[in-house]
């Protein structure tokens, strides 16, 4: 065997079989792209010029350093209290009209499946019932049903807490039927085979193979609902939202700042809770 043959042999081509398909996807999504990025103004030079950044300069200059005023501190505590019991209210309010929605969609605990029956189309039928309900309730923002909820409630929490409840309802109970979905459904149809009900099927059958990741989806939609909770605190639902809008329109910058570090930290928190729970769940 040749020398060349023999290198060959030892050390193949580095090249990737699939490249010619990867640059014809690469080149296609830019095409795609181009047409929306001009639609949408989409222009990140300007930050780059001279009046631009000296602008942002001077505005984010003014974030420094942040307040610690001990009657702010106060009003921060209160506000950041607010939006945790906002989020957290709302969350538990929606996962109430998620999961027996998603128990309802979910086909692998029908028990008209299992076997021939005149039962299967009324089951055919709330399970599309339940999946239009989600539809409609995840369609509308949240911050357009804090805006009616305001109106009806009053300026407070309540309206947040309502408003996160319908859409995070929506939300979680079309990711937590697919998530059940996803997952080995042999133990469910094993349990519903041999006489068991759906609730039995769903505690014994699917529930422990997606205790993980339903936990994890639920831990990172507490901390979507407390960002939403601060967004609408500036339509008047309270909580650190209400408190940033307050300082924006102060101009007070070391205000805006300590309470960005808050939010900060309670992203870190959902973030540590998220792994803490997939570790006991493990």
């Amino acid at each position: 065997m040749s020398l060349d043959g023999s290198v060959e042999a030892r050390w193949p081509a580095l090249r990737d079989p699939l490249a010619p398909q990867r640059a014809t996807a690469l080149v296609l999504a830019l095409i795609v792209l181009w047409p929306l990025a001009i639609l949408a103004d989409f222009k990140p030079w300007r930050l780059f010029e001279s009046g631009n950044l000296t602008a942002i300069g001077l505005f984010l200059s003014g974030f420094i350093p942040p307040a610690t005023g001990s009657e702010f501190l106060g009003l921060l505590l209160k506000a950041t209290l607010e939006t945790v019991a906002m989020a957290t209210a709302g969350i538990a309010l929606a996962f109430v009209i998620a999961v027996p929605l998603a128990a309802i969609m979910t086909h692998s605990l029908s028990i008209s499946r299992i076997g021939p029956g005149s039962g299967r189309w009324r089951s055919d039928l709330l399970r599309q019932v339940a999946r239009a309900l989600l539809t409609i309730l995840r369609a509308i923002p949240e911050l357009v049903w804090a805006l009616m909820l305001v109106r009806a409630l009053g300026l407070g929490p309540a309206a947040g807490v309502l408003a996160l409840a319908v859409t995070y309802g929506g939300m979680l109970g079309k990711v937590y039927a697919e998530i059940l979905e996803s997952g080995d459904t042999r133990p469910a149809q094993a349990v519903l085979e041999a006489g068991g009900g759906r609730t039995a099927a769903f505690f014994y059958g699917l529930l422990p193979g997606s205790a993980q990741e339903l936990a994890s989806y639920t831990v990172y939609r507490w901390e979507c609902a407390v960002r939403a909770s601060v967004v609408m605190g500036f339509v008047g639902a309270g909580g650190l939202g209400q408190l940033m809008d307050q300082s924006m329109r102060m101009l007070n910058g070391g205000e805006a700042s300590s309470i960005l570090i808050v939010f900060l930290a309670l992203v870190l928190l959902a973030d540590g809770l998220s792994a803490a729970l997939r570790r006991l769940l493990a």
